[in-house]
């Protein structure tokens, strides 16, 4: 699981442990013992995160003007394919 500096804490790390799924974020900076991350999949994040801004570019898919699920992913599925192009 990767999230921000925000969620590290002792209790998530542990909660994260005990799902099965490994803790990828980067320690506080105040953390009295800085725990070790996979600095090179946390680095991926920043690409999904860059992705979806772009995409919330679009205002239909920002505001989620359509109610039902399946519009919504049909076009979330078009504004995806036209960024591709």
């Amino acid at each position: 699981m990767t999230a921000d500096k925000g969620y590290d804490s002792n209790e998530f790390v542990a909660l994260i442990a005990a799902s099965g799924m490994e803790a990828v974020m980067p320690p506080r900076s105040n953390r009295k013992s800085p725990r070790e991350y996979n600095a090179a999949l946390y680095r991926e994040r920043n690409i999904v995160e860059r992705h979806i801004g772009k995409l919330k570019n679009c205002r239909r898919i920002a505001c989620r003007f359509d109610k039902l699920s399946q519009r919504y992913l049909g076009f979330l599925q078009f504004a995806a394919a036209v960024m591709c192009i």
